[in-house]
């Protein structure tokens, strides 16, 4: 059987002409970084401005006459009290209590609204919404006809004013609103996966290329890949589709208590909330630069095993290794505990951290309000 063909996104074109190097993702064609590399990549978006290609994600339009009561009864967290305006991070879980997906829902109107989800799962998101909807509730994939550009790090704002935008016309954290840029109606938000202030760009995906060239002329601001990507989030303790989160997976067991646990609503998968979570993400320091990779176990100092390592990578902006990891039981282990991690022959000696591993990321921002996150 030969390989399944992948997906470009708008921007591949412009991504070989800065000398990307590209890899598979989710399916998709994407650069994994470009001539500086992943390390500098990463330290430009904590110092600076990066520009990412976020295209391949998926978007959803739900709509109707009882969409809130409807987005109620399916997601892990309600919408009816969200505000017009804002943005929420949300789940779809199985009836079980494992994560579907993780993803970011827009309430546009009254019944109006726009789920952001992750692309290896946008096929099965899309069908599993479609036999849950009823007839006067509408559900448009607008996915292949919408381009997304995320500008990341705490000189955004000031690129964005520089273009014309007064600050008090930029949305506050974890709220959107809709710009014209480039002879554009762009829904922009106040939202991003590094921990730095950042903004994601929602537009046609014919206008990628000239709003990606646009921004990438401002003074500051660099191009950055998945590989980047990937670091700035694990030093946030973000959880990645498919590594933290899974359908075997509770919000609960991968620290979302606070997010759920409080609501009493019947939702799909509300069980999860009726039993003790089966095991904990934790984050690991590690004591040097050696990273931990995905499935290596994770033992106590006296051999026993108690659980496996999700994502683990160097930390630029820490200088050593850190990881993120399931320990099995339902209570997590005290900050402080040492582990070991890896193979017996040469493992490497971690300790258990609090979250985030980085905490001087500039998300929100002075003065911009709380999140609805």
């Amino acid at each position: 059987m030969g390989s399944m063909k992948l997906l470009d996104t708008p921007l591949k074109q412009a991504h070989l002409s800065l000398g990307a190097r590209m890899v598979p993702f989710a399916g998709w064609n994407m650069p994994l970084h470009y001539g500086p590399g992943i390390i500098k990549e990463h330290r430009h978006t904590r110092e600076g401005a990066s520009l990412f290609d976020t295209c391949h994600m998926g978007e959803f339009r739900v709509f109707g006459t009882g969409a809130a009561a409807l987005l109620d009864g399916l997601l892990a967290r309600a919408v009816s009290d969200q505000a017009i305006g804002s943005c929420r991070y949300n789940f779809l879980l199985t009836e079980e209590g494992g994560v579907r997906d993780d993803l970011l829902v827009y309430r546009l109107g009254t019944e109006e609204f726009y789920l952001v989800v992750n692309a290896a799962t946008r096929g099965a998101d899309a069908d599993w919404l479609q036999q849950k909807i009823h007839p006067a509730v509408s559900l448009s994939d607008e996915s292949s006809r919408t381009a997304k550009l995320d500008l990341q790090g705490p000189r955004s704002a000031e690129i964005l004013m520089g273009l014309g935008f007064g600050q008090e016309r930029l949305p506050r954290y974890y709220q959107w609103c809709r710009i014209e840029l480039i002879g554009e109606q762009i829904l922009l938000s106040r939202t991003g996966y590094t921990g730095e202030l950042g903004y994601e760009f929602y537009l046609p995906w014919e206008k990628a290329t000239v709003l990606w060239e646009h921004l990438l002329k401002e003074e500051g601001v660099q191009a950055a890949g998945l590989g980047a990507r990937d670091t700035l989030r694990l030093e946030m303790g973000f959880p990645l589709y498919g590594h933290e989160l899974d359908i075997d997976t509770t919000p609960l067991e991968a620290g979302f208590d606070s997010l759920i646990s409080g609501d009493h609503r019947s939702f799909v998968g509300s069980r999860c909330l009726e039993r003790p979570p089966r095991k904990r993400l934790v984050g690991l320091l590690l004591q040097g630069r050696r990273a931990a990779r995905r499935q290596d176990p994770v033992r106590t100092l006296d051999g026993r095993a108690v659980g496996k390592v999700t994502s683990g990578s160097y930390a630029p902006s820490l200088d050593r290794a850190v990881a993120l990891a399931y320990i099995v039981g339902e209570k997590k282990p005290e900050l402080g505990t040492a582990l070991l991690v890896g193979g017996a022959a040469k493992p490497l000696e971690a300790v258990v951290t609090g979250l985030p591993f980085y905490g001087g990321g500039a998300a929100k921002g002075p003065g911009q309000g709380e999140a609805d996150s």
